[in-house]
């Protein structure tokens, strides 16, 4: 699945950890995360939707 999410991150000057430690994961699952390597499971891409006030439709998508 394709994000959106290290660009919302770092127009806000958040590093990986800042991000981590506000949705109470590991800087390893936020890198995991931008790299298209690891989808989120529902309930965080709905904490990133919330930290980002932004739809998660506007965060993550398929490519068409």
């Amino acid at each position: 699945m394709k994000n959106v999410m290290r660009q919302l991150r770092t127009d806000r000057g958040w590093s990986q950890g800042d991000l981590a430690d506000q949705l109470e994961v590991s800087r390893q699952t936020v890198n995991a995360i931008e790299t298209e390597r690891y989808d989120p499971s529902l309930p965080l891409a709905f904490a990133i939707a919330r930290l980002f006030g932004k739809p998660i439709e506007k965060i993550f998508f398929t490519e068409k």
